[in-house]
């Protein structure tokens, strides 16, 4: 029996008007490229906004001059679309903060691409939306977000061309998520031991200036015969 979601998220990323700091894609495709045409056409003003072109819906959601936009087939439901970039957008913010307004390009991309990874995956399998509740409680109504076909966007002469090879094994991309899963393990792991590190470190070292006052100074000449 085939899936209802006939594709996956197939691309995500997130930018800094043309800066892009961090990309994933599902299959191949020339999503770059066509990423490089989209970005310098969205308003700096905080919008939600649906370009259609051919088969494909291109979502973006613009806050703070932070671009989170996803590329999906047109069968893929638009709610699921938008609660996908909601929650990337959530955890982007939470683990960036004010560092986008200033970050290199794809500086993110080592540590963010495998939670764009696993978000893909999650919004791509076939959860019901209504199960989908913590995401859904603060989605604006889907019909205040406007679908605009793309070729608005188009300069005189300019053309958008999206080209994707779909005859990826299924089990080569579960295999991918799979990789993905781990590395974002290991990465929160080693943060995690940093953390333990740092924390070790600062408690020595209050512990270490509490005996030095109490025992006359650094070397602690009260405490300490010679």
């Amino acid at each position: 029996m085939r899936s209802a979601i006939k594709m996956p998220v197939l691309y995500a990323t997130v930018a800094r008007g043309t800066t892009v700091l961090v990309n994933h894609a599902a299959c191949q495709g020339n999503f770059m490229e066509v990423t490089d045409q989209i970005l310098p056409k969205v308003p700096p003003q905080n919008t939600k906004l649906t370009y259609s072109h051919d088969n494909y819906l291109f979502h973006y959601i613009s806050e703070d001059k932070i671009v989170y936009l996803c590329i999906t087939d047109d069968e893929f439901e638009r709610s699921r679309a938008f609660m996908f970039l909601g929650d990337i957008k959530r955890k982007f913010q939470m683990t960036y903060g004010s560092r986008a307004h200033t970050a290199l390009p794809y500086a993110m991309n080592s540590e963010f691409s495998p939670v764009l990874a696993n978000q893909m995956r999650y919004y791509s399998e076939e959860t019901p939306i209504d199960r989908l509740g913590s995401v859904q409680a603060d989605m604006e109504d889907l019909n205040r977000i406007m679908v605009r076909n793309i070729e608005s966007l188009s300069n005189r002469g300019e053309r958008l061309e999206l080209l994707i090879d779909k005859t990826e094994d299924l089990e080569t991309t579960s295999l991918t998520f799979r990789k993905s899963s781990k590395t974002l393990a290991r990465s929160m792991c080693i943060k995690n031991v940093k953390l333990i590190v740092i924390l070790v470190v600062i408690i020595t070292l209050i512990i270490y200036f509490i005996i030095s006052a109490a025992c006359g100074g650094l070397s602690w000449p009260r405490c300490v015969q010679h």
